[in-house]
């Protein structure tokens, strides 16, 4: 007899009359705001204007969402395009199957498009968002105990995860490696704060260390997995895809505190204005007024004193010469 285990949802999904709400999607989209929220907390931190993530995010997130599901259905093509599948399935997101890698990557590419609108630079944005997004990946990951998959191998451990019976998977209790990995991505959110407090990480460092130790655990975590996946040299495609980013994000981390050691004066050059303007006493209206008013101002001024000292001049001049015819008459 079981006595502790975690129970999976009888459903992943829950009709409030016409419209369902499923809690894989759920999951993702509370996660996006989390990220979205903390972010913007980050970057009003670093100097930046609050508003500017969540601009760039109209841009990052869909692109993360169509590069995590590109990623999943091309390193899992088998789940439909083989002999008896559905290839219309590629396209039910809600039903599961986002690659992380394939997120990022794309997302980055949609980041970069906002930033550029912006005129922001693209690695200061990803330091302020790198945390939230591990937030966001925890959150997320839950999304898969609502669909009952990405679970490990049977255990008898008190946290196991209880699998029901379907038509793709056996029932059982497994590691819940969905936990594992939700808990590892908050370790990972609080090393990057810790760390970027510490250090004042700066170009782009604190999102390489987010994704240097993501794919720590992403390695470990995903070696205990039992679905199906594609191998190599005896690995999952994963484990080595965790392998290469980790050695590409330390490379960069050495190489830009090298190139570009410290962090970052100015992210966005509006807020950089009216810093300036608040120090000369101006407002940013002042600052932007035209270089004709100031002109106009100093012609104003201008013949006033001219005024005031020709005036001067001329009184001088006058007792000069009356003093003068004085002494003449005199003599």
């Amino acid at each position: 007899m079981d006595l502790a285990y975690i129970p999976s949802p009888s459903t992943g999904v829950i009709n409030l009359g016409p419209i369902p709400l499923r809690g894989y999607a759920f999951c993702i989209i509370i996660g996006v705001f989390v990220a979205v929220w903390y972010g913007n907390r980050r970057w009003i931190a670093r100097g930046g204007t609050a508003g500017t993530v969540a601009d760039i995010a109209v841009w990052a997130v869909p692109f993360g969402l169509v590069g995590g599901r590109l990623y999943h259905v091309i390193t899992d093509y088998q789940l439909y395009f083989s002999e008896g599948e559905n290839w219309v399935d590629a396209f039910k997101i809600w039903e599961g199957g986002l690659g992380i890698w394939g997120a990022i990557a794309l997302g980055a590419v949609g980041a970069w498009i906002g930033c550029r609108r912006r005129g922001i630079p693209l690695p200061a944005y990803a330091d302020a968002i790198a945390p939230g997004i591990a937030f966001a990946q925890a959150i997320g990951r839950w999304g898969n105990w609502f669909n009952q998959e990405l679970y490990g191998k049977p255990t008898d451990l008190p946290w196991a995860l209880k699998i029901t019976e379907s038509a793709n998977r056996e029932a059982g209790l497994y590691h819940p490696t969905f936990l594992y990995e939700s808990l590892w991505c908050v370790g990972v959110a609080f090393l990057v704060i810790w760390a970027d407090r510490r250090f004042k990480l700066g170009h782009g460092r604190a999102f390489a260390l987010y994704v240097a130790a993501y794919c720590v655990g992403r390695a470990w975590i995903e070696y205990m997995r039992v679905d199906e996946a594609h191998h190599i040299l005896g690995l999952r495609l994963n484990v080595w895809t965790a392998i290469g980013v980790f050695v590409l994000a330390v490379v960069y981390m050495v190489v830009s505190a090298r190139i570009r050691p410290g962090r970052e004066e100015v992210v966005e050059t509006k807020t950089a204005k009216t810093a300036a303007a608040k120090a000369a006493g101006t407002t940013a209206d002042d600052e932007d007024a035209p270089a004709d008013d100031a002109a106009a101002d100093a012609v104003t001024d201008a013949p006033t004193d001219t005024g005031k000292d020709a005036a001067d001049s001329d009184g001088d001049v006058e007792h000069g010469a009356g003093n003068g015819a004085g002494s003449a008459a005199k003599s």
